[in-house]
């Protein structure tokens, strides 16, 4: 398969295995790019994308901004905390704005789930899903599997469980559908309060013990606790959680076996992992922060290369 059968990236959900196959191959030719002495190629010179933030960013927001102009694409930023949002526009005439202007692209991360698939219906540009709510952020998955690909060979029949507060993260649920995808198994493992009912019509098994779900998994991938998502508390106290739900070098050396560790970021060092197991040589976190520019180029590329074919 040589284009996506999409022409946007809203979730995980809307793509096929061919489509995660070729934006990882895609991927490997941008890698490459990105580590050579000239990191930019002149692929999307007559592409304009905006960059559209209504939640605060920082990784995500960079990562995107360095892939497009890798690619040599035309970028404008927009912060909602100081626009015309805030004085009461819709999101519809925001982007109907910014589009008059003759973009091509929008990359857009809001707290409201759906609101890409809710624009993907309103306006004429490709859209991607920098993160929506709770529900999905397909980039950060994609930029996972990838950096499994890339340190265990490949993701199927690979082992992974997913640590923490599953109940608030769009990185969990894009990775849960990105990882049954190219055929790995799936574990997640946290507080009750914190996963999701039906968690396992999705095909994914809770285990409630953390030292079961290490010596069972090939990857554990850290989730942080999302408290700027709550409105009670989910657990008794952070000492607790830690106790129960934190990865420490200790428990890590206690198994009979090396596994790969994950973080998709900002790391709460100490709470959900501890500064010696996140700066060790099993931990791939700056590997996936790296992986996630050439991903979103791929991603950025493949997208636009449709566009062009409008």
């Amino acid at each position: 398969m040589s284009e996506l059968s999409v022409n946007h990236l809203l979730g995980i959900k809307y793509l096929n295995k061919e489509d995660i196959d070729l934006i990882f191959t895609t991927a490997d030719h941008f890698k490459e790019v990105i580590n050579r002495p000239i990191k930019k190629v002149p692929s999307l010179r007559d592409i304009t994308i905006a960059n559209l933030f209504f939640e605060n960013s920082t990784r995500t927001r960079l990562s995107f901004e360095l892939a497009e102009k890798r690619l040599s694409a035309d970028v404008v930023n927009f912060s909602a905390a100081s626009s015309s949002v805030k004085k009461g526009e819709t999101l519809i005439d925001t982007v109907n704005n910014i589009l008059s202007m003759k973009v091509d692209m929008v990359v857009m991360r809001h707290p409201n789930p759906g609101a890409g698939i809710f624009l993907s219906r309103h306006v004429k540009a490709s859209i991607i899903n920098a993160g929506d709510g709770a529900h999905e952020h397909p980039t950060q998955a994609l930029l996972d599997c990838y950096s499994i690909r890339e340190k265990l060979g490949e993701v199927q029949g690979k082992k992974v469980v997913i640590v923490g507060d599953i109940l608030h993260s769009r990185v969990a649920l894009s990775n849960i559908f990105a990882l049954k995808l190219l055929g790995a198994e799936v574990k997640v493992c946290g507080p009750y309060t914190l996963i999701p009912k039906h968690i396992k019509s999705l095909g994914v098994e809770v285990e409630p013990n953390l030292k079961k779900a290490l010596e069972w998994c090939d990857v554990a991938n850290m989730l942080r606790v999302q408290n700027e998502r709550m409105d009670i508390s989910y657990f008794p106290s952070t000492r607790e959680y830690v106790q129960l739900f934190g990865l420490n070098k200790q428990l890590l050396d206690s198994l009979n076996k090396r596994i790969v560790v994950m973080h998709p970021g900002p790391i709460n060092r100490g709470v959900e992992i501890t500064s010696d197991v996140a700066d060790s040589d099993q931990a791939i976190i700056l590997d996936q922060v790296q992986n996630g520019v050439a991903i979103r180029m791929a991603a950025i590329y493949l997208l636009a290369s449709k566009i062009k074919q409008v």
